[in-house]
């Protein structure tokens, strides 16, 4: 079993001396109950899981009792983890985190806790009320493809379009049974669950048509005025730039800003529609593998949104600092990368390769960028850079 990067510093800041509350965030099926089961291993089971993940979330007093249980075993054992999964789902989890947590203090426990979360608003908010300063965040992002083909042997065609979630790994025949999943286990779970749930949202069914769209136009740029005449009873923009920022903090589509020097001219920019995963596009597309594989455009800008993807993850685990796009009249850049003082552009070029790049020269003018690449045609291969930790594009 392949065990993702950011487990390692996860289980030692657990078993630091000096170890505060572990908070592990990522979006659904990221595999983060796998890392907790392998932190349970590295505990030699001395541990005990609690999951308000079901139909029903448990409620403050079973969240008490199950704390409760944990520290019977760690006075008998000595240290424990005890392991809270999705625990932004429990009404009032913080509240009652803060005060057993000052207990544990009070009498000495050396109760080592995990919480995990799927929704960065729901998790935030608890947070920041009650646990500030008692807690450490470790953010994972969705696989990258060298996780996936090192773990199941995909080719990159195969990552560029169904996405790279692990449970879908034996699903590649049947692709109605895949794209099912998709719907089903991570798309309306995340929705009901972690968006709907995280905010007062007056129309669900918006929220949901709205996601659609994103999905589909991923790697385009696209105005929130365009948006709502495509949604009918969308209202007014400011509702849907609310939903993009709910769809980020659970791990699903975020919207790049045109990158500026200066930084409200870039909050207030046109956003370019980015998909975490691939998957989520595709599945929502009503493509088939084959066809989106036999339609160069299409192609194209499933590459395009792998890519993204790729990026936007890492700026979400803190690899980049931000990641925006630039397009000025008919120049654009596809990406632009800031990782301290040093920015890179990025172009992506997934069908036949331009005599020139106007784009990133242009670019190159205005701002100087650390480094411009290519990524496909007679730049860096696609599946290369998709094995690139974001990070390195900036040394």
């Amino acid at each position: 079993m392949i065990t993702r990067s950011v487990f390692y510093p996860l289980v030692q800041r657990l078993h630091s001396p000096r170890c505060r509350i572990q908070v592990l965030f990522g979006p659904r099926e990221s595999g983060k109950t796998t890392l907790a089961q392998q932190a349970i291993q590295a505990f030699a089971g001395r541990a005990t899981y609690v999951s308000s993940d079901g139909p029903t979330a448990i409620d403050a007093f079973d969240l008490e009792q199950k704390w409760e249980l944990a520290r019977l075993e760690c006075r008998r054992s000595g240290r424990w983890l005890l392991i809270l999964d999705e625990v932004q789902r429990t009404a009032g989890w913080s509240a009652v985190a803060r005060r057993l947590r000052d207990g544990d203090a009070g009498e000495g426990l050396d109760l080592r806790v995990l919480m995990i979360g799927s929704s960065m608003p729901l998790l935030d908010a608890g947070l920041k009320s009650d646990l500030q300063g008692l807690y450490d965040m470790t953010p994972t992002g969705h696989w990258s493809y060298a996780e996936i083909q090192e773990r199941f042997g995909w080719t990159l065609d195969q990552y560029i379009y169904f996405g790279g979630y692990p449970r879908t790994a034996e699903m590649l025949a049947n692709e109605e049974g895949w794209r099912a999943f998709l719907l089903e286990q991570v798309i309306e779970t995340a929705l009901a669950r972690d968006v709907l749930l995280s905010a007062q949202v007056a129309k669900p069914s918006l929220l949901r048509s709205f996601f659609r769209l994103a999905c589909t136009h991923s790697a385009e740029v696209l105005s929130f005025q365009k948006m709502t005449t495509q949604l009918p009873g969308a209202g007014n923009t400011t509702t849907l730039s609310g939903y993009l920022e709910l769809l980020q903090g659970a791990g699903l589509v975020r919207g790049l800003q045109k990158f500026d020097d200066g930084e409200e001219r870039k909050r207030g920019s046109i956003p370019k529609l980015q998909v975490f995963n691939s998957g989520l596009a595709t599945a929502l597309s009503g493509w088939t593998y084959e066809s989106a594989r036999g339609d160069g455009d299409r192609w194209g800008r499933l590459v395009e949104s792998a890519i993204g993807a790729h990026l936007a993850n890492a700026a979400v685990t803190g690899e980049i600092d931000d990641l925006c796009y630039w397009r000025e009249r008919n120049r654009d850049v596809a990406f632009v990368i800031r990782a301290g003082n040093r920015i890179v552009a990025l172009d992506v070029k997934a069908g036949q390769r331009k005599i020139s790049m106007p784009g990133i020269e242009v670019f190159a003018r205005a701002f100087r960028p650390y480094r411009r690449l290519e990524v496909g045609a007679e730049g860096i291969p696609v599946e290369e850079f998709l094995r690139i930790s974001p990070r390195e594009l900036s040394l």
